[in-house]
């Protein structure tokens, strides 16, 4: 256990913001609220976003830039969005030393200025549909901020489209919805749960929002990233409107879907432990490193490290897009070097000294296990893509485990408010109750309605008795 990181069970919050300085990923910035973000953490977030981006692009959509100010009347023009985000807006009132006649809202989302500029864009049915993406930072003003979590400024993507159906943009929201669930679970190795938000937990302005939950290694839920079927609410409110094939002005059906760096915090507390951090192979920035190892200095700089740079030019050459790094750091102790890659969680690291060097292999450490095995020279490669896999499989079996091993049934309040105090995790019940129902359970229990399952499933809400309800998950949440 790392003497820097404070233990899991004694203090997890801590825990958390230990990992992170400990793998230099961010830093607190002199605004209140807001964090720099290191070379390592945003070579996670440039790798996640390069996951992401690719898969935007494959759906058909293409990146687009808008502006980082809005008018503050744009807010106004729909009334629930405003209202939702109002307590949350930072807003400029000066600038080049005068008062504006209008102040201007950092924007917190962009669903007002994009709309304003689609009723430019869109003129007929011909020119549906639009599928604009962007990547940018936006601003939140947090009360309670945590790195990664919440913070007022973060960066993220946000998709927005138009089209000239309802259907078509129903499918447009499942679809990206689909897209984060396959990239999350398949990239970052964290198990989601998706599906649709009770009408208590929507986006402000929208008329359906999906979303993908996921576990934290505290049994807390949180939100990975969510998808929203605007209707036409945002379109009336900026008049997007096109001639559709009758010749008839009609108003687009729009959607927008977004994911942030809170999914490095969702990376930390889902697979990290009390030694430091843990990245899944396929958004780690290194994924295997070697370390030239001898108590002779010479013999590690003039001997041992071209043959470790000559096998590492052979993995990056030959395993395609593989990225490895050198320790040179030989003025270090050797347990010392080690702790470092450990604690950066690099997923592999390939150990190369004079007896091995003798021998003809390579010691293999990898960091979700800590298993150690040697590896014949001629065997390096492929060994290094097969275990490299194995641990991304690992890490998500892992984290699957847990989630199920930490998901309840309850039956009634009762029953429910009691796995909450005691058990925590994920609790499913039979819900339809009202906005109000979700406030009282959050005030009682501290829990809110994270998810609605998927499927036909239905029975008596817990707290309504009303029949035909659906199977929600509740659960503390970040």
């Amino acid at each position: 256990m790392a003497r820097n990181i404070t233990p899991k069970n004694e203090n997890y919050s801590q825990w958390y913001l230990d990992v992170i300085k400990a793998a230099g990923l961010a830093d607190y910035a002199p605004v209140r609220g807001c964090m720099v973000i290191r070379p390592t953490g945003y070579a996670i977030w440039e790798n996640i976003q390069a996951k992401f981006d690719a898969a935007f692009k494959k759906t058909g959509h293409v990146n687009a830039y808008f502006p980082l100010l809005i008018p503050y009347s744009f807010l106004r023009k729909e009334a629930e969005h405003v209202e939702g985000f109002a307590p949350e807006c930072a807003t400029v009132t000066q600038a080049g030393g005068e008062e504006l006649e209008e102040p201007f809202a950092v924007r917190p989302t962009s669903e007002t200025v994009i709309g304003y500029m689609y009723s430019k864009w869109i003129q007929s049915w011909r020119d549906l549909p639009v599928l604009i993406n962007q990547w940018c930072n936006v601003m939140r003003w947090e009360k309670r901020p945590r790195l990664f979590l919440r913070t007022s400024e973060f960066l993220w993507q946000e998709g927005h489209t138009a089209h000239e159906t309802e259907q078509e943009a129903r499918e447009e929201t499942r679809r990206m919805l689909e897209v984060y669930r396959t990239i999350i679970e398949n990239e970052l190795a964290i198990p989601v749960t998706a599906g649709e938000k009770t009408a208590g937990e929507r986006f402000p302005g929208a008329v359906d929002t999906y979303t993908c939950e996921a576990m934290m290694s505290d049994a807390k839920a949180l939100q990975a990233g969510t998808s929203h079927f605007l209707g036409q609410n945002f379109a009336r409110a900026f008049a997007i409107q096109y001639q559709n094939r009758e010749g008839e002005l009609a108003y687009c059906w729009t959607t927008s879907w977004g994911i942030s760096t809170r999914l490095i915090g969702a990376l930390i507390m889902t697979h990290s432990d009390n030694d430091g951090l843990i990245i899944p192979p396929r958004i780690a920035p290194v994924k295997a490193v070697i370390l030239p190892i001898s108590k002779d200095e010479n013999v590690a700089e003039n001997e041992i490290l071209p043959k470790a740079k000559e096998l590492s030019a052979k993995l990056d050459d030959e395993l395609g897009g593989m990225f490895t790094q050198v320790d040179t750091d030989f003025h270090a102790r050797p347990a010392d070097r080690f702790f470092t890659h450990l604690q950066k969680g690099v997923p592999l690291r390939l150990e190369l000294g004079e007896k091995d060097l003798a021998a003809g292999t390579v010691r293999f450490v990898r960091r979700d296990t800590g298993e150690k095995i040697d590896v014949k020279s001629e065997n390096v490669i492929d060994t290094v893509k097969n275990i490299l896999a194995d641990i991304q499989s690992n890490m998500f079996n892992r984290a699957r485990d847990f989630r199920e091993a930490n998901t309840h049934d309850a039956k009634d309040y009762d029953e429910l408010k009691a796995i909450i105090d005691e058990k925590g995790g994920f609790v499913r019940a039979y819900f339809a109750g009202t906005p109000e129902d979700e406030k009282r359970i959050k005030e009682e229990t501290g829990a809110t309605p994270r998810v609605i399952l998927p499927g036909e499933n239905r029975g008596k809400c817990f707290i309504t008795g009303n029949d035909n309800a659906k199977l929600t998950i509740f659960a503390k949440s970040y």
